[in-house]
């Protein structure tokens, strides 16, 4: 019986752990393809907010 319950808690280890590599796959292809376009995004709303605000640091 402890064999069998070791076994199964062996098993749900493993699926839990080959989740958490199918999402850290699935989050660096995501980043190798829209990580240039999500920089360009970042870049034109920081200089944008830059601009917006630049009066109301005086």
């Amino acid at each position: 019986m402890k064999k069998f319950l070791l076994g199964e808690e062996a098993q749900g280890m493993t699926e839990y752990i080959l989740i958490i590599a199918l999402i850290a796959v699935v989050c660096i292809a995501a980043i190798r393809m829209f990580g240039v376009q999500i920089k360009d995004l970042i870049v034109r709303s920081t200089r944008k907010i830059k601009d917006e605000t630049q009066g109301f640091s005086d």
